[in-house]
């Protein structure tokens, strides 16, 4: 009886259970893979869930560098009557939904739609409006894996493979100074404000391999997601601008440049362990790694110009500057009775800004609890809370790539400890 209490209660609430506590991790991540239902011991599973993250995260002490890159001949600030204050960071939703099968005794099979990547950065006018005013990213993910189980021991061991079709989009909104030069035949220096967008698609491929021994709720996995290669295409809207000879923007004011780039969403490997501690109650764990340092500065540059090179040849950049995510978790998860069942668990995510940005480490405390009213029906609310660390972005950025442009040099802030909150609801059909 003990055994069955693993399997039903604790065993079904580890894959929900660790979802809401590492929704803020770093880089671009947002939902992240996960195939926790590939596991899931019925023979056919539906689930579905959604998490909406609130993140409050507030830059202040802002200063604009009037020297910012690229370079207009002349030192030019923002207005000084421009907050030095802001809000950075938006709420927002991240989905999934998935579909899982057996194929008798020789293994299963998944298919899910998830959400892995994106931005939702809204700061506004402020001083650092020239680096960001306003920044949003989005991912669809369709994804189908496949495990094969071997007996083995006293348990099975499973083969896992998979593959994944991914699509990103987004935009940016940066201000965007006029020459001086210009004089009265152009108003205002600070009416102009950039629009950058973009889409890209690409495949990716995940294998990996599990161990399990249902009687005791042990399972093993360790699972390696491929890297993803997009090449972007879009338009930098500049018709907010004049073109006048003479100026940078003789060629690419007052009108939409169609431009081009690629961008290599990062590989990741995670290892996940549970096991049952006693009966009705399981421990689980993982600990992730994101090769975030891939992308440093992603440059678009206009059809037709080759090679692309940021600070050079683009016309314009998103300068990120990530160094490799770690997500580490862990928690226990208990089955009070036949209907309901709970776990809590803590996360560190390790921060991916280096020279800018506001990805300092994160701490996460979450918590889930499901209701089964019947062997066939889960119903799912994960909650979380944690705390964004202090730190600052620099007003010096960094070199682009090779050579001597520098990029992410159009403002400097601090920011210090703040909140994230998230909640998390869900259905899990299975018979």
């Amino acid at each position: 009886m003990a055994k069955r209490g693993f399997i039903k209660g604790a065993l079904c609430l580890v894959a929900g259970s660790i979802v809401a506590s590492p929704s803020f991790a770093g880089g671009l991540e947002r939902g992240g893979y996960n195939i926790d239902l590939l596991f899931e011991p019925s023979d056919y599973a539906l689930d579905a869930s959604g998490t909406f993250v609130m993140p409050h995260r507030k830059v202040k002490n802002a200063v604009d560098n009037p020297l910012k890159s690229p370079a207009l001949g002349v030192a030019i600030p923002l207005p000084a009557s421009w907050s030095t204050s802001a809000d950075d960071a938006e709420s927002y939703w991240s989905p999934r939904i998935g579909m899982k099968a057996s194929i008798g005794d020789l293994g299963d099979c998944m298919f899910d739609y998830s959400q892995p990547w994106g931005a939702d950065l809204n700061p506004g006018i402020w001083q650092g409006a020239s680096y960001n005013i306003e920044t949003k990213v989005k991912s669809n993910n369709y994804a189908a894996t496949c495990r094969v189980k071997f007996e083995a021991g006293k348990g099975d061991f499973s083969i896992i493979g998979g593959a994944f079709y991914q699509e990103i989009s987004g935009y940016k909104y940066r201000q965007v100074l006029a020459p001086a030069a210009l004089g009265p035949a152009y108003p205002s220096l600070y009416s102009g404000i950039g629009k950058l967008d973009m889409e890209g698609d690409g495949w990716g491929w995940r294998a990996g391999i599990a161990y399990e021994i249902p009687e005791i709720a042990f399972r093993a996995s360790l699972v390696y997601n491929s890297a993803v290669d997009h090449d972007l295409t879009g338009n930098v809207d500049l018709t907010g601008l004049p073109a006048v000879a003479g100026t940078p923007l003789a060629i690419y004011g007052g009108k939409i440049t169609p431009v081009y780039g690629s961008v290599s969403m990062p590989d990741s490997l995670e290892l996940k362990l549970q096991s049952g501690i006693a009966p009705d109650w399981l421990a689980f764990g993982s600990v992730k790694w994101t090769d975030w340092s891939q992308i440093q500065v992603v440059p678009f540059c206009p059809v037709g110009v080759s090679p692309c090179v940021p600070g050079a040849s683009s016309l314009n950049t998103l300068d990120l500057f990530y160094r490799d995510g770690w997500t580490v978790s862990g928690g226990v998860g208990h089955k009070f009775n036949d209907q309901w069942s709970g776990a809590v668990s803590v996360t560190w995510d390790r921060g991916t800004s280096t020279v800018i940005g506001t990805q300092t480490d994160t701490w996460m405390l979450g918590t889930q609890l499901i209701y089964s009213p019947n062997k066939n029906i889960e119903f799912k609310i994960a909650g979380a809370v944690g705390l964004l660390t202090s730190g600052s972005s620099s007003i010096g950025g960094a070199r682009c790539g090779t050579g001597t442009a520098i990029c992410g040099d159009e403002a400097g802030y601090d920011f210090g400890n703040d909140v994230v909150a998230a909640i998390s609801t869900g259905i899990k059909v299975k018979f």
